[in-house]
């Protein structure tokens, strides 16, 4: 990273008295400053909500609109190693020049007249706006941050809306009521515009919303849907003018089939005539860091919320189990630790916690407490992801995995551990 960017980066950190402050009233003003109503952002653009799956489906749709030939820019949100990789231009991060570009003109935007506060989330998607609004794209998918409705996101009207989960996480911004929850979900959803749903069952808010909005749906189960066969999985589902499409013999992801299917209608929406050979070597190709991603024996996976867990327990559980699989968690204070431990616990044979740091975060005896609470097993505590990674490294057996998890924060930091020592 550039000391420009490095710089920038910090003094976006500082200039705002919160982290998160869900709300449209000053992105929009920002928004109109620099022009982004003046023009489109893209050709088409797909905005992309949900708790789990948002991540994988953005991917997954990236990756078959490239391999059917169409330009394209991501925006997405945590990063991993580099905040370069919230701005992905035609499947590359975006260089620093251009996030440096843009957060310049973010800044000369929001003082230009009253001056208008930023958090740090909002002054990047501002940022990767006006860059893809300079790139012009075919195709741009934005990555909900947190909710819909109010997220920074949704200052863009998308001409596909998509959300995939809805489950618990976030409650101090969302709550703990899924109708709730759902409501905030389908704040993206606009007028006649459609809808892909990638759940087979979601809350009774979101299906009143598109009723009030007479946007067509196409649901998971119902318009389009994978099956797993032997050897591979098939797709059915079918374009806006109601042609069918049905391909047979597709590679398994390595990501959720629910988000490939949903990323596959998705596609078909945007008048693609989607090509079997190119849907294969899409999805034989697809990568997305820190969602089942080996390196070795060692897993890593972002999953921080149990919904997410449980897929993961349940693609573990696919696998040969090894002479001893090891968790190595690390767990913000505000999510549910407990009940991560309990939705992995069937694929963990024992624990290694470890500490997060932050006015988020969770130390490793806290998280340690939870551990034995729950009855399991308890190796060590860490004060960090990158100390509890040497400390695996010291002992493991050549017979035996790691599983990483519990926030984007453990997965970061231990895959920089990991690919530093190798």
């Amino acid at each position: 990273m550039s000391a420009a960017l490095d710089a920038w980066l910090a003094r976006l950190e500082r200039q705002h008295p919160v982290a998160i402050e869900l709300g449209l009233e000053r992105v929009a003003e920002v928004a109109a400053r620099l022009g982004l109503n003046e023009r489109p952002l893209a050709g088409q653009v797909v905005t992309v909500a949900g708790t789990n799956g948002k991540g994988s489906t953005v991917a997954l749709l990236e990756r078959l609109a490239a391999c059917h030939g169409l330009s394209t820019a991501c925006y997405t949100s945590p990063h991993l190693l580099r905040y370069n990789e919230r701005l992905r231009l035609d499947g590359e991060p975006a260089d620093d020049a251009l996030l440096v570009a843009g957060f310049e003109r973010v800044e000369a935007a929001r003082l230009a007249g009253e001056a208008v506060s930023l958090t740090y989330f909002e002054a990047g998607t501002l940022a990767a706006l006006w860059a893809i609004a300079e790139r012009q794209p075919q195709l741009a998918i934005l990555e909900v941050g947190l909710g819909g409705r109010l997220d920074a996101v949704n200052v863009v009207d998308p001409d596909i809306a998509v959300i995939t989960t809805i489950a618990h996480d976030h409650a101090d911004f969302l709550g703990d009521d899924l109708e709730g929850i759902g409501f905030e979900k389908a704040g993206i959803l606009r007028q006649g515009r459609p809808a892909v749903l990638g759940s087979r069952q979601l809350p009774a808010s979101v299906s009143a919303r598109l009723e009030a909005l007479a946007a067509p749906a196409y649901w998971l189960g119902q318009a389009f849907a994978p099956e797993a066969r032997d050897g591979g999985w098939q797709w059915q589902g079918s374009d806006a003018e109601g042609q069918r499409y049905e391909f047979d013999s597709l590679p398994d992801p390595g990501l959720p089939l629910d988000n490939a299917a949903v990323a596959l209608q998705v596609l078909t929406l945007l008048g693609v005539t989607a090509q079997g050979d190119a849907v294969r070597e899409a999805l034989a190709t697809v990568s997305l860091p820190g969602r089942l991603q080996w390196l070795g024996n060692w897993c890593l996976d972002v999953a921080h919320n149990p919904h997410a867990a449980a897929y993961v327990a349940e693609r573990l559980a696919a696998r040969p189990r090894p002479t001893r699989r090891i968790g190595l968690l690390g767990v913000l204070g505000d999510k549910d630790a407990e009940a991560l431990i309990a939705a992995l616990g069937p694929a963990v044979d024992a624990w290694v916690a470890v500490g997060l740091d932050g006015p988020r975060g969770r130390s490793a005896a806290k998280l340690g407490e939870a551990i034995e609470a729950a009855g399991a097993p308890l190796l060590a505590r860490c004060d960090s992801p990158a100390a509890g990674v040497a400390w695996l490294r010291e002992r493991l057996g050549a017979d035996e995995e790691v599983l990483v998890c519990g926030s984007f924060l453990t997965v970061a930091e231990a895959l920089g551990a990991l690919t530093a020592l190798d």
